[in-house]
């Protein structure tokens, strides 16, 4: 069968694509904004066009002239339907994703024709209204379905996917030719009990998916090392196939009193949990102790279950299971399923994006490794959704 061809808007670091790649997709063009994650996803796919510019800078005839010939016939893109990017006072309600970049990814389908549109977004898109009480989401398919596809949406659990970590997101997908199925199905449970009356597999867990990673503590590793075991599981030996060395396994530069911290709290506690005298600092305070301890961050996540969701900034957000730092970029990109032969390129970290723009550093304002990888449609999940629609458009044709 003919590759079907995908072309990635609002790309990132390139998780959704890399997902239709593993299920035989080729990956003909991307557009993102971002410098450093385009830098990944050029770095990843060295035969891809990739066009860093805002997508609304976009003018249809350039987008034509860059994609209409390679006839993309999967539009992907996750716009950033919360905070609505392109919105201004003056521009009607900024819930509407009419006034939003969502338009921008209608505006690319509506050009070039696809025969599959497929957007991600997160759960809460599924409860969001406009100032007149309309649901978000309708508006969305409604604007799909103005184009001439056949939309529908679903919230779906990576943990039934394979993917070792409990993310929800919600999927929109628009076809040119009726779905039966336009879903996937399970392959996964984590729950045992469902195992014993089903072929599910079981989803593997935290340990599962990072136990063979090189063992680092803070301040150690590397952003190129050599692996120092062997694969122990096959989760793992998916994940590091075809890589013969390990990349963006750098541990964060703990100061000596957060690995203390870190030490004493015990799985699923958190850092509000530390003794009082270990709890954070006020910066230029003389040592008197934060008044804001936020419960969800540095959180020790267990090794025998699947991960919480990783967030953009997930470099705060968890503890190793038995190291007393936070997770490296590499760890956080085996928990999303990127094999790791997938690099990420620009900084492991940044300071605050509100800080950067306070001082006028405007040239440091991009997504870091973090960023990158939380941001990311884990690939498994993409696989799973892009294998379901192949099959179908193929016993189409």
């Amino acid at each position: 069968m003919k590759k079907l061809k995908v072309l990635d808007t609002f790309a990132g670091a390139g998780g959704f694509s890399l997902g239709f790649e593993m299920a035989g997709c080729e990956v003909i063009g991307a557009i993102e904004t971002d410098a450093w994650a385009t830098e990944t996803f050029s770095f990843n796919h060295p035969n891809t066009i990739v066009i860093k510019k805002n997508i609304e800078d976009l003018t249809d005839e350039e987008i034509l002239e860059k994609f209409d010939s390679l006839k993309p016939d999967i539009v992907l893109g996750g716009p950033p339907c919360q905070g609505f990017s392109i919105c201004n006072k003056n521009n009607g309600d900024p819930k509407d994703p009419r006034n939003s970049l969502f338009e921008e990814f209608v505006r690319v389908g509506r050009i070039l024709k696809p025969k599959l549109m497929v957007m991600e977004n997160v759960p809460n898109l599924t409860k969001a209204k406009t100032k007149n009480k309309e649901l978000v989401l309708d508006i969305i398919k409604s604007e799909l379905k103005s184009l001439g596809y056949y939309v529908y949406s679903d919230v779906l659990e990576a943990v039934n996917y394979g993917v070792p970590q409990i993310r929800k997101r919600v999927f929109v997908i628009a076809s040119l030719i009726e779905l039966k199925n336009p879903f996937p199905k399970p392959t996964h449970a984590v729950d045992a009990a469902n195992l014993l009356s089903s072929t599910l597999k079981p989803t593997p867990t935290l340990w599962d998916a990072i136990s063979d990673l090189p063992e680092i503590n803070a301040r150690e590793g590397a952003e190129e090392m050599e692996y120092t075991s062997k694969p122990h599981n096959d989760f793992q030996k998916q994940l590091s196939k075809g890589s013969k060395n390990l990349h963006n396994h750098l541990a964060m530069k703990h100061s000596k009193r957060m690995v203390e911290r870190f030490a004493s709290v015990a799985c699923g506690q958190s850092g509000s949990d530390a003794p009082d005298h270990l709890k954070p600092i006020k910066r230029n305070s003389n040592g008197v102790l934060s008044d804001k301890v936020y419960g969800q961050n540095n959180r020790r996540m267990h090794a025998n279950r699947p991960c919480h969701t990783i967030p953009a900034s997930f470099y705060a957000n968890f503890i190793h299971p038995f190291k007393h730092r936070n997770f490296t970029a590499r760890e956080g990109a085996r928990i999303q399923t990127f094999p790791d032969s997938y690099v990420f390129k620009g900084k492991p970290t940044v300071v605050s994006h509100k800080l950067l723009a306070r001082e006028g550093r405007t040239d440091e304002k991009y997504l870091c490794q973090y960023n990158q990888i939380g941001n990311a449609v884990p690939p498994m999940l993409a696989k799973a959704v892009a294998n379901n629609l192949i099959r179908q458009i193929q016993e189409n044709n």
